[in-house]
């Protein structure tokens, strides 16, 4: 068993057809085949399900590919402590963050990462919770930014900043004679909201119990989209929605466009959180976007 028949293991697994892999690995769909054919041989038992276009992980190798991504892991470490000249900071950063955060912290750390590691080249990412997992899990992705709780083995997670969420109103709307707003308000309102797949849905529905889809008088599911979607849809005066703090201040209308109250008390919040790998090697590079954060979150 040798880390190249590791490679193409977990390159198979991740692409699920064996010319993509094989293109990935940099070679030929043949020489890919025969080193996954001999690595079953060896371990004596079939790695994955051959169909005629495309390839699935069998239940029990599971655990095998996921020890062999840690192995590859371990092993790029064991490089980095051989090479004494090599840099923690050189080699690229691959960030993931979910739809609902990415658009408003990225700009505030990203240059702090360009400006604390110049030479190290960043990759960035937005994508569903469900989505940035797998690609974490995979080591596609070397770290990612979602909101608590997150569950997942062999996982570390540390808190970044916690947000409010706050009512974005129309400038017009009656309620800006209101202080603050009380969840069960929302019944009687067109209540704008993220479609099925946004955590952020799923958060509002949670922390806001009053919010019912089957009691909701007026509820507007916007699928597939974003929260700018939302905020141009309060402005066209198409209903009300729920935004978090962060995405607050982040718009080019007008300040007379809209109007923004908060919840009553107890104010629901979210707590966005940094996740990898507790096999990722370069801990420096994780600290340096921990770092990068404002140490007040990302409030209004």
């Amino acid at each position: 068993m040798t880390l190249t028949e590791l490679r193409y293991l977990v390159a198979l697994a991740r692409e699920k057809h064996f010319g993509r892999a094989a293109d990935v690995c940099n070679v030929s769909q043949p020489t890919l085949s025969a080193a996954i054919k001999k690595l079953e041989d060896h371990l004596g038992m079939t790695l994955f399900e051959r169909r005629p276009r495309e390839v699935r992980v069998s239940a029990e190798a599971e655990p095998i590919i996921h020890q062999a991504q840690r192995v590859l892991e371990q092993a790029e470490l064991l490089e980095q402590l051989a090479d004494k000249q090599r840099d923690q900071l050189s080699a690229p950063l691959r960030i993931g963050a979910i739809f609902t955060v990415a658009p408003y912290l990225f700009p505030v750390i990203v240059p702090q990462i360009r400006k604390a590691a110049p030479q190290m080249p960043l990759f960035i990412e937005e994508n569903y919770t469900h989505v940035l997992r797998t690609k974490l899990e995979n080591g596609e992705l070397d770290a990612i930014i979602v909101a608590l709780p997150f569950s997942g083995g062999g996982l570390v997670r540390a808190k970044m900043y916690e947000e409010s969420f706050s009512v974005l109103l129309p400038a017009n709307h009656p309620w800006t004679n209101q202080k603050s707003i009380r969840p069960d308000q929302l019944l009687d309102e067109t209540l704008l909201l993220l479609g099925e797949g946004h955590c952020f849905r799923d958060q509002v529905l949670e922390l806001c119990p009053a919010i019912d889809s089957s009691k909701q008088k007026h509820l507007v599911q916007i699928e597939g989209g974003s929260l700018e979607t939302l905020r141009h849809m309060v402005a066209g005066g198409l209903g009300i929605t729920i935004l978090p703090n962060s995405a607050l201040r982040h718009n080019n209308y007008s300040e007379d466009t809209f109007a923004v109250r908060p919840f009553i008390k107890p104010v629901p919040s979210r707590t966005i959180a940094l996740v990898w790998r507790d096999s990722f090697p370069r801990p420096k590079a994780i600290e340096m976007v921990r770092q990068a954060v404002p140490k007040e979150g990302l409030s209004r």
